[in-house]
């Protein structure tokens, strides 16, 4: 494989470099450069197989380089400083990414995954991190049995925690099964506009009708979800505070 390092850090280049020379690879590095507008330069020249792909470059991101390069053929291993959600949300699928400095365990597990996946498939992800990350606080992208689904938490009613999965329930009706906890996904749509009033639920307070004194939300949809007494003080805290601003 023939592969271009696109890296703004002189010194994770030739780490990198380094390491691809110390581990069993048919991988030839033939190229490096520090910059969007290089980097396409480069690769429309050379035709690179693999690319790895810094997030972050002097002129742009990864993304705008993969913008102006989309009519090539070649698979991407993402480079970043910060585990961004975006990345950490599909590492587990076709998107793959190393953490600077780049561990060489790491890399030989990001060579393989990559080698063994169409370039068609990867770049379907691509753009679904893509999506992500130019929306990152309004998206999330949940991973199902044999696809990942990114859903606008603006449009996410509510969801429910039973025996080790999660089931998303969104305003259009449609409904997403995850095998995770509730307390996965409660640190990252707390930043947003949902509470916890229950142990098994997670509630948008945008698509809240009403609150009854008894101890039940009545959402918008005519769904009724519980409130535990634990927790009661603290909904509505929360609950008049989102319709007080």
């Amino acid at each position: 494989m023939k592969a271009l390092l696109v890296e703004d850090k002189a010194y994770i280049r030739k780490a990198l470099r380094n390491l691809l020379q110390l581990i069993e690879t048919d991988i030839e590095v033939i190229g490096e450069c520090e910059s969007v507008k290089e980097a396409v330069v480069v690769a429309n020249a050379c035709k690179p197989s693999l690319i790895f792909l810094d997030i972050n470059l002097t002129d742009g991101t990864g993304f705008d380089f993969l913008e102006q390069t989309e009519n090539l053929c070649f698979k991407v291993i993402f480079i970043t400083a910060y585990e961004e959600y975006a990345l950490q949300a599909l590492k587990i699928g076709a998107v793959d990414y190393l953490l600077k400095p780049v561990d060489i365990e790491e890399l030989q597990i990001a060579i393989q995954k990559v080698t063994s996946l169409p370039v068609a498939i990867q770049k379907q992800q691509i753009k679904t991190v893509k999506d992500v990350w130019n929306n990152e606080d309004s998206k999330l992208v949940l991973s199902l049995h044999d696809s990942f689904q990114v859903i606008d938490l603006n449009e996410l009613l509510y969801c429910e925690s039973d025996k080790g999965y999660t089931t998303f329930y969104c305003n259009n009706g449609k409904k997403h099964v995850v095998s995770k906890t509730l307390k996965e996904f409660e640190e990252r749509l707390s930043k947003v506009s949902f509470t916890r009033p229950h142990q098994s639920f997670m509630v948008n307070l945008q698509f809240i009708d009403k609150y009854d004194k008894s101890g039940v939300i009545h959402l918008k949809n005519g769904k009724k979800i519980p409130v535990s007494s634990r927790k009661k003080d603290n909904f509505l805290n929360t609950f008049l505070d989102w319709n007080n601003k």
